[in-house]
């Protein structure tokens, strides 16, 4: 079975909502991703990138066949190329409608999670699989927290006057030899697309290619501060801007968000087939 996307403005953000604690996938709001990416230039039929939405689930538990609260952390892997996100409170909303409803194990919690996503992600002409692995009690003290790896922008002591979106920002030495770098920023900060909450996070930049104005870049991080959009938007709009603009021959984008309801999620976008990067959490998250 698959669901219709509809548009942000009818996701349950900014409304009060009935909290249902039995089971109900029907809660899962998908929004198509081709609109938001019409407006940067990307068609979904040839995508300039691949990649995964990453999420962290916190907030999961369901009841065993006796009754007992059972407990786990969800890591979640939505694949960039299907046609649609989840709205993140409505996930919130349906994980919570587990909280009353029995099930005999936590496999059959997993996959019941992975058939639930897969078909919110997909829609009656294309279908995708969505990756679901629990982490039990158990290995909760296993869990580690890193910070992204690369060398910190925020040492820059630069002016920032932007704070919408300013690709002009970004620019490269493209009449230099290139370089491969790694580059990372915890000042990355954007606003949801509906509700205008704030989403704080931070993003990690690996390209190879003429080197970047390391300042320009930061500023132009920091120029989405009062821009609204989802998490997987931000980080799209991100990569295409500096595949434009500063053209390095690989490049790929990954941002952590901090969790929100529960849940975290952190897309990453590259332009050459990679593993995916662990779902390892920041400490702010």
């Amino acid at each position: 079975m698959t669901n219709q996307p509809s548009s942000p403005e009818n996701s349950p953000l900014g409304k009060a909502a009935r909290y249902v604690d039995h089971y109900a996938p029907g809660l899962l709001f998908p929004i198509a991703r081709e609109g938001k990416r019409q407006e940067i230039g990307v068609q979904s039929q040839a995508l300039p990138f691949m990649g995964a939405d990453l999420w962290t689930a916190y907030e999961l538990s369901w009841l065993n066949p006796r009754g007992k609260p059972q407990v786990a952390l969800a890591h979640i892997t939505i694949p960039c190329e299907s046609p649609c996100i989840i709205e993140s409170k409505s996930f919130k909303l349906y994980l919570n409608s587990l909280n009353n409803s029995v099930f005999a194990d936590a496999a059959a919690v997993q996959d019941t999670l992975r058939r639930d996503l897969s078909a919110a992600v997909s829609t009656p002409t294309q279908a995708f699989s969505v990756g679901v692995q629990l982490i039990d009690p158990d290995r909760f003290d296993q869990q580690p927290i890193h910070e992204l790896d690369g060398l910190n922008l925020d040492r820059l002591d630069i002016e920032c006057s932007h704070f919408t979106p300013a690709p002009e920002l970004l620019n490269a030495a493209t009449h230099e030899a290139p370089v491969s770098e790694t580059l990372c920023s915890r000042l990355l900060k954007s606003n949801c697309l509906v509700t205008g909450q704030p989403d704080w996070g931070s993003v990690q930049i690996r390209y190879s290619g003429p080197q970047i104005d390391q300042a320009g870049l930061l500023a132009y991080l920091v120029s989405f501060r009062n821009h609204n959009e989802f998490h997987e938007q931000c980080v799209e709009r991100i990569f295409t801007d500096i595949w434009r603009r500063c053209q390095p021959i690989k490049l790929s984008v990954y941002a952590r968000y901090t969790r929100r309801g529960g849940l975290d999620i952190n897309p990453f976008r590259t332009s050459f087939p990679q593993g995916l990067p662990p779902n390892i959490r920041m400490a702010r998250q």
